[in-house]
C-alpha cells in the first residue's frame, strides 16, 4: 500500500507483537501460551497478528467467536484454538469437525456440542468453564457438579473430550483486589471437584493478561495474553508498557486534508464547542467517529502535528475533526499522528483512553474497516494480509 495516497492508515508492528510475545512467554515459562485475537485481533488485524504468534511461540489461539475461529481455520492456521462466546444454534458442527475446542458453561450448550459431536461422527474437544465470580459467562458453582457429571458421562460415551477448564477474573487489573483470591479459591474448588468427576483435561488456565504479567499463581497450565500481547499495559496504574518490557504495535496516522488561516472568533466543528480565540491556522483530520475516533475525544483528543502535540478542536465529526495549529504552519499531505508507541514524540492509546475517560482496550479495538492496515517488521511482507484478508505490502 502507498500511504502517500491513503488518507489515513493503521500500521501495525508485526516485529513488536512477536517481541511481546516472547516477552510474556518469559513471565509464565512453565505455562502454555494462548494469544488472544479476538476482535479482529483487537483492532489489529486477527490473521496476520495469529500468524506471527504462533511463530513467536504461542501454541494456543483464543478467540470469542464461533465465526472467527472459524475464520482462523479457513486462513490455514492449524494451531490449537478456543472459542468461548456461543448462543444456542450456533456453529457447533463445523467447530468440532475444524478441529476446535468449544467452551461449554451450562447444560444447553453441553446438549448442543454433544448432538454436533454426534452428526460429525467424532468427539468435540469440550472446554468447561466456571464462573468464578466474575457474573458474565460460566457455570455457577451450585451447578457446576452437575455439569462436570454430564460432561464425564458425555465423555465415557465417546462423544467429547473434556481439554480443559477454565475461569475468568473480574478485577486482576485491579492488583491486592479482595476478589482475585477468592476467584481463585473458586477456582481451585471447582478443579478439585472436576478431577473427583473423572476428568483429565490437558490445561487449567485462569490468567489473562493483568493475571500474566502480575499473578504467577494463576498461571496454571495455560495464559491467554489479549491486550498485553499487542504492546498495551493492561494495569497501567502499575506500570506502563516498557515496565513490562512490551512495546505498543499500532500507530495510527492521518493525512491532512485542508490548511486554512481562519480569523478569531471563527465555530470550529458541530456546535460550535470550539471558537478560534485569535487569527490562527486549522488543519483537517480526514478520520472521525465512523474510523473508530472517539467523539468523546471532542476537544480533548491528542494528536501530534508538526511536531507538537495538539488537542481536537471542537466536535469530533463521522469523517473528520480540525486541530488548531496556532502560529505554526503546516500542509495538506503532511501526517496527523494519533497515537504510537511515543517513542517519537506522539501520543499513545493509554494517552488517548485518559482523554476519553476510557480504557486502551477500546482505543485500538474501535479502530475501524475504513482505516486500512500496513503491516510492517518480521512477516510483514506480501500475503501478510489486512484486516479482511487482503494482501497489505510492507512498508
Amino acid at each position: 500500500m502507498d500511504e502517500k495516497r491513503m488518507r489515513g492508515w493503521a500500521q501495525v508492528d508485526l516485529t513488536a507483537l512477536r517481541a511481546n510475545v516472547r516477552a510474556l512467554r518469559a513471565k509464565a515459562p512453565t505455562a502454555a501460551f494462548m494469544a488472544v485475537v479476538k476482535a479482529d485481533a483487537y483492532g489489529h488485524g486477527m490473521v496476520p497478528c495469529a500468524k506471527a504468534a504462533v511463530e513467536a511461540g504461542a501454541t494456543w489461539l483464543g478467540v470469542a467467536t464461533p465465526e472467527e475461529a472459524l475464520t482462523l481455520r479457513a486462513a490455514g492456521l492449524k494451531a490449537r484454538t478456543l472459542c468461548w462466546l456461543w448462543t444456542p444454534g450456533g456453529p457447533w458442527r463445523e467447530c468440532v469437525e475444524a478441529d476446535i475446542d468449544v467452551t461449554v458453561s451450562a447444560m444447553w450448550a453441553l446438549r448442543e456440542a454433544t448432538a454436533a459431536a454426534e452428526a460429525a461422527g467424532r468427539p468435540a474437544r469440550v472446554q468447561l468453564k466456571i464462573d468464578a465470580g466474575l457474573g458474565r459467562n460460566g457455570a455457577q458453582p451450585a451447578q457446576w457438579p452437575e455439569l462436570v457429571a454430564r460432561a464425564r458421562a458425555a465423555e465415557r460415551d465417546g462423544l467429547i473430550r473434556v481439554t480443559g477448564v477454565w475461569a475468568h477474573f473480574s478485577c486482576a487489573d485491579e492488583p491486592g483486589h479482595p476478589s482475585i483470591e477468592r476467584e481463585l479459591n473458586v477456582f481451585k474448588e471447582a478443579l478439585a471437584q472436576a478431577e473427583a468427576a473423572g476428568l483429565t483435561p490437558e490445561v487449567r488456565h485462569l490468567a489473562n493478561s493483568p493475571g500474566t504479567l502480575t499473578l504467577p499463581e494463576a498461571h496454571f497450565d495455560l495464559v491467554r495474553p489479549g491486550v498485553a500481547m499487542y504492546g498495551i499495559s493492561p494495569v497501567p496504574e502499575i506500570g506502563g508498557s516498557a515496565d513490562f518490557g512490551l512495546r505498543p504495535v499500532m500507530t495510527v496516522v492521518g493525512r491532512l486534508a485542508s490548511v486554512k488561516r481562519v480569523p478569531g472568533g471563527h465555530g470550529v466543528s458541530y456546535g460550535h464547542k470550539y471558537v478560534t480565540p485569535g487569527e490562527t491556522t486549522l488543519a483537517l483530520v480526514p478520520l472521525g467517529y465512523a474510523d473508530g475516533v472517539p467523539r468523546h475525544a471532542s476537544g480533548t483528543g491528542p494528536v501530534l502535528v508538526a511536531g507538537k502535540w495538539r488537542t481536537v478542536a471542537g466536535r469530533v465529526a463521522m469523517d473528520q475533526f480540525v486541530v488548531d495549529l496556532g502560529g505554526d504552519a503546516a500542509e495538506p499531505g503532511d501526517e496527523a499522528v494519533l497515537f504510537g508507541p511515543g517513542d517519537q514524540g506522539e501520543p499513545t492509546a493509554e494517552d488517548w483512553a485518559r482523554a476519553c475517560g476510557t480504557i486502551a482496550y477500546e482505543i485500538v479495538t474501535r479502530i475501524g474497516a475504513r482505516v486500512p492496515r500496513v503491516y510492517v517488521g518480521e512477516g510483514a511482507g506480501p500475503g501478510a494480509g489486512d484486516s479482511d484478508g487482503a494482501p497489505c505490502q510492507k512498508a
